[in-house]
């Protein structure tokens, strides 16, 4: 053994020699066979990996990119002409362009798979979104893409028809479409409901929250700033807040008129009245499901909702027993929801009794809620994507 040789006054005799070979030897095989690791992963990425380019040619494309997939854009200057991301998620690797200077046929298509983020709010948008479709229809023609999907902000009405024939199931090109508002076409197969999200227009923030914002006691009970049309359950909301003193304790601002153009004052003001009530309270407009809402949830402010259809052909199907915001239902939004204004002082008089700390623990469920949710989108958006875009391994 050990000692016998120690004894025979070998000097050149290495104890530990064997060891060492043996250490040799596995270190070889395991970097061999980290090797043939990476190799399989580099292959099997190559088979299940996808590459999707997202072009954003409408505002929601950046509540898709900034908020929900929390990416960055570079340069981060909103006025750019054009502007750029990427990222990895899931199998997927991502990029997102976006800008005046994304024009049919004036970019590198970097990608088989395309999510063309289109506006089809009104008719000058529908024409600009068809151009968009028909430029994917060319590229798939010549092979150039593959697969297309479509991130759509719906007409507020739930008029949509215009995109029908796109669709794969009408014997168009698209797979996939998500789209806003409660459209009754909805069928969680190839359409899918779409959340409105922030106006990404004005240039409502990615909003991180702060321990003031969860923990210090805010000015107001609840804040309203917005147009009050003539005849509208707005006008209701108003006249209710003014009976018994309550618009004095709340953030009140209505103008008669709609004003598309926020000034840098207007929007600082809208933002101060999130943070510094307890509640938004959100009236429907042409549809239930509004910017306010998403917006209230980034700075802590429990959305009061008036939970009624609007006209038009919103959430008329079967399946949308929980219409309006079936989407957030289902998702569990802890809101308060009211079917008349009339509701509103009980609710106030509830809140006037709460406690800070019974208030602090509503926001930090709110913020959780909303945090949650926006992940959920993404999962559900980038496995949407996978199980339609991908090989299926059954063939």
């Amino acid at each position: 053994g050990f000692l016998d040789h120690v004894v025979l006054g070998n000097e050149e005799w290495n104890p530990w020699e064997g060891d060492e070979r043996n250490e040799l030897v596995a270190s070889q095989q395991r970097y061999e066979a980290n090797l043939k690791m990476i190799k399989n992963a580099r292959s099997h990425l190559e088979q299940t990996s996808l590459r999707v380019q997202i072009w954003g040619k409408a505002a929601i494309g950046l509540y898709l990119w900034e908020h929900i997939f929390g990416g960055h854009l570079q340069p981060p200057d909103v006025t750019a002409q054009w502007r750029e991301g990427s990222q990895k998620a899931g199998k997927t690797y991502f990029s997102f362009i976006t800008g005046p200077s994304v024009v049919p046929g004036y970019f590198s298509v970097e990608a088989e798979n395309v999510v063309l983020v289109l506006n089809g709010r009104e008719k000058a948008k529908i024409a600009y979104a068809t151009q968009w479709l028909h430029y994917a229809q060319t590229l798939i023609q010549t092979n150039k893409i593959q697969h297309v999907a479509v991130v759509l902000l719906g007409n507020e009405q739930c008029n949509n028809e215009w995109i029908q024939p796109y669709l794969k199931r009408h014997g168009g090109f698209v797979n996939l479409l998500f789209v806003t508002y409660d459209y009754a076409l909805v069928n969680e197969e190839d359409i899918f409901q779409w959340p409105l999200g922030v106006a990404t227009y004005r240039n409502f923030p990615v909003v991180e929250p702060s321990w003031s914002m969860l923990h210090d006691p805010r000015s107001y009970l609840c804040n309203f700033l917005g147009t009050v049309y003539k005849n509208s359950s707005r006008e209701t909301l108003m006249e209710i807040l003014k009976q018994d003193g309550l618009d004095k304790l709340c953030w009140i601002a209505a103008r008669e008129q709609w004003q598309p153009q926020e000034t840098n004052e207007s929007f600082k003001n809208y933002q101060d009245a999130l943070l510094q009530s307890d509640l938004t309270l959100c009236p429907v407009g042409i549809n239930t499901e509004c910017y306010r809402i998403y917006e209230a949830c980034s700075y802590g402010s429990l959305p009061v909702i008036e939970d009624v259809m609007t006209l038009g052909d919103c959430g008329n199907s079967s399946m949308y027993h929980s219409a309006p915001l079936q989407l957030l239902k289902t998702m569990g939004a802890p809101f308060i929801f009211i079917k008349n204004w009339k509701e509103l002082p009980a609710v106030l008089e509830k809140e006037k009794k709460m406690n800070l700390q019974e208030k602090i623990q509503r926001r930090k469920k709110l913020i959780e809620w909303y945090r949650n949710f926006k992940a959920w989108m993404r999962h559900k958006f980038i496995s949407t994507l996978e199980n339609s875009f991908l090989p299926s391994d059954k063939g």
